[in-house]
């Protein structure tokens, strides 16, 4: 079984994010407004596409520079964890001058141009060593292997005299973590959308305190460009949980700076705990950085 790359700090994740970005800009028309990079990859398996949209907004397809195939390739080797595996594919968008994003997906089968054959998939598994219940089921599938059988209901336990309750700790059952979106939508140019009630100032206080104050499980030490003002660079890169949805850095900042409210359903959530923030489990702090990266 061949061994993978070293992991790779948060910090040179980061630079490398960074580096691929960089490393699209050469195969791009100086007029590009938004480019779009698909990487996906199974084994020695690679298929990338690069894409780039003008003033128009019309999408036309472009050759990846090398650079671009090679240092997705390293990234996707140092994000592997141990009995994890690693992503199989990455979406990278990038909107001028500088606002970028990027998704990683670990777990559902990427939109293949030409499906890889077995080989592939068995070099995926030796390359990037996953436990036998961390294979989804379509791989599972395509190696010819047999489904995984079906975990027995947990028996739940009596209540046992003289117990103290224990403070509350936030959990979801697994998939029900929501992610908060941060505005509503884009406009034909790309600019950010939004359709929300606007909110009193003691309300906007409440919600500041109860979504800076959550535990941060994911953050870069960099600042993302404001997409409502792009001359700054102010947005804080981090990711928030209280155990049942997940936020951006972006949501609470711009709430403070432009007085947009989070989505309602998220307010209508912390109001309906009272503003009050519980205990989060680290199995759902791990559960939350899984979803945000892909893993």
């Amino acid at each position: 079984m061949s061994q993978p790359a070293i992991p790779l700090t948060e910090q040179e994740q980061n630079q490398l994010v960074k580096q691929i970005g960089r490393a699209m800009l050469p195969a791009l028309p100086p007029a590009w407004q938004r480019v779009r990079a698909e990487y996906r990859a199974a084994g020695r398996h690679i298929e990338v596409d690069l894409a780039f949209a003008g003033p128009d907004g019309q999408w036309w397809p472009v050759r990846p520079p090398m650079d671009v195939v090679q240092l997705f390739g390293q990234l996707r080797a140092g994000m592997y964890q141990a009995d994890r595996g690693t992503w199989l594919s990455a979406v990278y968008e990038i909107e001028a001058p500088a606002a970028f994003s990027v998704d990683f997906n670990a777990e559902d089968e990427p939109h293949w141009r030409n499906a890889p054959p077995v080989i592939g998939f068995q070099d995926e598994l030796r390359t990037f060593p996953r436990l036998d219940e961390r294979i989804p089921e379509w791989l599972r599938q395509r190696l010819g292997l047999p489904p995984l059988p079906t975990p027995p209901p947990a028996e739940p336990e009596p209540d046992e005299p003289g117990r103290h309750a224990q403070p509350a700790q936030h959990a979801q059952p697994d998939g029900d973590l929501r992610t908060a979106h941060v505005y509503d939508g884009r406009d034909e140019a790309g600019r950010p959308v939004v359709n929300r009630q606007a909110i009193d100032h003691q309300l906007a206080e409440a919600l500041l305190t109860y979504l800076e104050g959550a535990p941060v499980v994911l953050a870069a030490r960099n600042l993302d460009v404001d997409e409502f003002i792009p001359g700054d660079q102010d947005v804080p890169l981090n990711f928030r949980t209280d155990g049942a949805w997940i936020w951006a850095g972006a949501v609470p900042h711009y709430l403070r700076k432009h007085g947009l409210p989070p989505e309602p359903d998220l307010v209508e959530h912390i109001v309906a705990r009272g503003f009050q923030l519980g205990e989060v489990d680290e199995a759902t702090r791990e559960r939350a950085v899984a979803l945000i990266t892909g893993g």
